[in-house]
């Protein structure tokens, strides 16, 4: 509980967050990670259908956030990638929520605590990597 609080607090520090829904900030997430990613394995791992998937694509490629570009092996296939605003929209997203969160952990939390959470990262993030 205590994660998906900050979680959702760290959402609400970004500018932008209205304008899109978790699953559309999710893809924009994987995207941004896996560069010339297919729409099916986007589906894949938000879990959504490929015709969500679809409809959310179309709304990035017309904010000029992503560009789809032909497989070379199958003509059928379009690989997406972030543009230089898609970019810039992720960048702006971390940015935001590092600095709020630094400003908490500077705060709140003793010199203890923040040496316990420096310790803690990393089994967060094998938590996160087990999917």
């Amino acid at each position: 509980m205590a994660v998906a609080a900050l979680h959702k607090g760290l959402r609400k520090q970004a500018s932008y967050t209205s304008s899109y829904s978790m699953t559309e900030l999710e893809t924009i997430g994987f995207i941004s990670r896996n560069n010339d990613i297919l729409a099916s394995e986007l589906a894949s791992l938000t879990r959504i259908t490929t015709q969500s998937m679809s409809q959310i694509l179309k709304k990035f490629e017309s904010q000029g956030l992503i560009a789809r570009t032909g497989s070379s092996d199958d003509k059928r296939k379009m690989h997406i990638s972030l543009t230089p605003a898609g970019e810039k929209l992720v960048k702006q997203n971390r940015y935001e929520r590092d600095a709020f969160l630094q400003k908490r952990i500077e705060t709140l939390l003793t010199d203890k605590e923040v040496a316990l959470l420096e310790k803690v990262v990393p089994i967060l993030d094998k938590l996160a990597a087990a999917d």
